[in-house]
């Protein structure tokens, strides 16, 4: 149930295509009748002209900067700040240093067919495959594509039961003033060849093989093939990146000699490791339509409960295309683009984006697809380790608001590039794939280490004032500005809302890692002397949560980004509990910014739905599920920014995470089910939901309330759930004895041992 995207036409244009991917290359599939394109990619291939971009020594504006932000001068405070730290790119009329992600080409093939009827494209998301069928001339043509985990390369097959098939095969690529292309033809083989100018060499490599038939050369790029009966292409992608040629690249992975349907199954297996390990079951019916009239009949009213099911789906499928064998975490669109220019250079954006992609991974049971994001954060510490030496003469590590392939750490977006957050945002994710993980290896050899470096800029950046506080200045909330500040897109100034809650949860992850591996005490201290002195979070007039050091008034009040609100979500620094007035307050703050008309992105829509899961407020994270679906996506489901009305995955990895927080969450290790169960999903159940503190949890509910739910834990501990008033809880163990438990306020706490199943009924 809700595992297919499914059409009866082809594609009207590329973000309506179907996507497959293997981490490292990845196509999108059209679908044509008389021509089929896949347009293609690989994770690694871009412009390459500026991968040994370095910082100047900017330290010495540090001073004035913060002279000029400490006296409230902040028009004059931005300005500096932006000439010593903005860099190239944005607002400045210079160019951005920062390679752009690019298109490795197109494979297009024209089969020999006259008429067609019964045509259906369908993506099938358990399987992995897109798959074309439809009738012509009498035959049944089916056309399947699937990026294949093991060999590493994208395979397309085409059949027709038994039927001969004809037809021509070739490679191209757009017309780009910056790359040059050539092709090589062999007897079964198409080679395209590129060469950006100063920069990255590339090649698209297809080889045919044909049961029965012939292979006939044509022109310098084509090859036609004559009645075979079955047809297989198999394409890869290769790049100089590591100082191999490209073609290298290629024979690394040798075609396979395997026959297709071993080719398939071992697919669908090695695929299912991750895709199958999480279930979720809604007891209503699938409407019996193609995607398409789905998702118009959605945008018109039509009451499709299940359409979110196939949507959440959807992202932990586009999860695994774009990270199963990478070496680079997924981009602004995944790793699929057409564009030569395309929006933002396709790049890594740290002030949401990225942190979002990734944030359904851990509790949605892919966190070995965290594997790239890991890599390249570690990748990124030499550099970021030069640039908070050359830029604020700081220890430690500081990472740009954004970069690309190459992770150097250069600021190139001058007017938005201010900001000393990123790194910290960055390390949350290291501490997450511990914290549900609880490998302690991990923690000691990789995330430890991250978060330390981390720490370490700040321990020499933070400033005392005459109250013995710590401020972080310069500071920003990232993209966003106040009266006052300028005519900068961004408003530089002291103690951003959110630089506190970055801070705060840093330097508590810190404190905690070390406890555990029980080292640093010295560091420790210094740690909690931070957090005990940093600014207090403040709450305005209105009762809103303040974004800023004081209450400024916004040039945007309905601004795209939620920054201040970091600590609601994904962050658990303001909580209903521990802090019940900034908990309100920061309620307050997000419905005064949708009601000035904010969420006006596809990734800024699935933010606030996030944000209401986590308030409990499961219809009203529905509500913007639905206008996630309905207003920001494609026809294929492809999440788009509003303007430029442009592809940009986040929002898909966004909306996937909402419903995971509606479903279960689990803030300081305590497992709260269905905390904000929208009213819609009646009756239904998720199997293989994981939880901070290493559990992974079932559940069943009925009426929207839970009625059964399994527990296991990768080592022995107490569990702790947050029960509902007015229920009556039931402990049993694999064997069905009933467990004794006890009750502190409305937590209810038994002791697991590790990988023994635990049931909780409910009454």
């Amino acid at each position: 149930m809700n595992h297919r995207l499914w059409y009866t036409s082809p594609a009207s244009e590329w973000k309506n295509g179907l996507p497959i991917g293997t981490g490292r290359l990845a196509g999108m599939v059209l679908g044509g009748i008389d021509v089929e394109r896949i347009a293609l990619n690989h994770e690694w291939l871009c412009v390459g002209q500026n991968k040994n971009r370095k910082n100047e020594d900017r330290s010495h504006y540090l001073p004035k900067v913060r002279k000029f932000l400490l006296e409230g001068r902040y028009e004059e405070g931005t300005y500096l700040a932006n000439e010593a730290w903005g860099g190239n790119g944005g607002i400045s009329d210079r160019p951005s240093m920062e390679d752009s992600y690019q298109p490795a080409g197109d494979f297009y093939f024209s089969l020999d067919q006259g008429e067609i009827t019964n045509y259906k494209r369908e993506l099938n998301l358990e399987r992995a495959r897109v798959k074309v069928t439809y009738d012509s001339d009498g035959k049944n043509i089916s056309r399947t594509v699937i990026g294949h985990l093991i060999e590493d390369c994208i395979i397309v097959r085409i059949y027709a039961r038994e039927e001969k098939i004809s037809g021509t095969f070739w490679l191209d690529r757009k017309e780009d003033p910056r790359c040059d292309t050539s092709f090589d033809l062999g007897n079964a083989t198409i080679i395209m060849h590129g060469a950006f100018h100063r920069g990255m060499q590339f090649c698209v490599k297809a080889d045919l093989k044909l049961r029965g038939g012939k292979i006939i050369p044509v022109g310098e790029n084509k090859l036609r093939v004559e009645d075979a009966l079955e047809i297989l292409a198999f394409i890869n992608i290769g790049t100089d990146v590591k100082g191999e040629t490209p073609l290298e690249e290629c024979r690394r992975h040798p075609l396979p000699v395997k026959t297709w349907e071993r080719l398939y199954k071992e697919n669908i297996i090695e695929h299912e490791k991750n895709y199958g390990r999480l279930h979720l079951t809604i007891y209503e019916e699938e409407p019996d339509l193609p995607t398409n009239e789905r998702i118009k009949a959605y945008r018109d009213g039509a009451d499709d409960v299940t359409l979110p099911v196939l949507y959440f789906n959807y992202g932990r499928y586009l999860l695994c295309a774009s990270s199963a064998n990478g070496e680079l975490p997924a981009n602004l669109q995944g790793k699929w683009n057409e564009e030569l220019v395309p929006p933002w250079d396709c790049d890594y954006h740290y002030d949401v984006n990225l942190q979002m992609n990734y944030w359904p991974a851990e509790n949605g049971h892919l966190e070995e697809y965290t594997e790239a994001l890991i890599k390249y954060l570690e990748k990124m510490i030499p550099y970021g380790r030069d640039a908070a030496k050359k830029l604020f003469g700081c220890n430690g590590i500081w990472l740009p608001l954004s970069s690309d392939v190459w992770g150097c750490a250069t600021p190139e977006t001058y007017g938005w590039s201010v900001w000393v957050g990123v790194a910290a945002w960055l390390a949350q994710h290291m501490w997450w794939h511990y914290e549900y993980g609880q490998d302690l290896e991990f923690l000691e050899e990789r995330a430890y280490p991250f978060i330390k470096e981390v720490a370490a800029f700040y321990e020499d950046f933070l400033i005392k004032d005459e109250n013995g506080i710590y401020q972080v200045v310069p500071s920003q909330s990232p993209e966003n500005r106040f009266v006052g500040g300028g005519d900068f897109p961004v408003t530089i100034c002291v103690s951003s809302s959110i630089d506190i809650q970055l801070i705060m949860d840093l330097l508590s992850h810190a404190i905690r890692a070390a406890k555990i591996l029980k080292v640093d005490e010295n560091k420790q201290e210094i740690w909690q002397e931070i957090l005990d002195y940093l600014p207090p979070l403040k709450i305005g007039s209105k009762g809103q949560l303040l974004e800023w050091n004081e209450e400024f008034e916004e040039v945007e009040p309905n601004h795209r980004h939620f920054s201040h609100l970091f600590g609601v979500f994904p962050g658990e620094q303001i909580d209903p509990e521990r802090t019940p007035e900034l908990f309100k307050a920061a309620r307050v703050s997000l419905d005064l910014r949708l009601a000035a008309g904010g969420g006006h992105t596809g990734w800024s829509r699935a933010w606030v739905a996030c944000l209401y899961a986590r308030f409990g407020e499961g219809d009203l994270a529905w509500e913007h599920i639905r206008a996630l679906i309905g207003d920001f996506a494609t026809e294929s489901l492809l999440d788009i920014i509003d303007q430029p009305n442009a592809f940009q995955i986040d929002g898909n990895f966004g909306g996937t995470a909402a419903i995971l927080e509606m479903l279960l969450q689990s803030y300081y290790e305590e497992l709260n089910f269905l905390p904000a169960l929208p009213s819609g999903w009646k009756n239904g159940k998720i199997i293989g939901m994981r939880a901070r503190g290493g559990f992974t949890v079932d559940m069943e509910w009925s009426e929207g309330k839970l009625t059964k739910a399994r527990i296991l834990s990768v080592r022995d501990r107490n569990c702790v759930i947050l029960t509902k008033s007015n229920q009556t809880y039931c402990i049993r163990d694999s064997w069905g004895n009933v467990l004794d438990y006890r009750m502190e306020g409305n937590k209810l706490i038994f002791h697991m041992i590790r990988d023994r199943m635990y049931f909780v009924t409910v009454e």
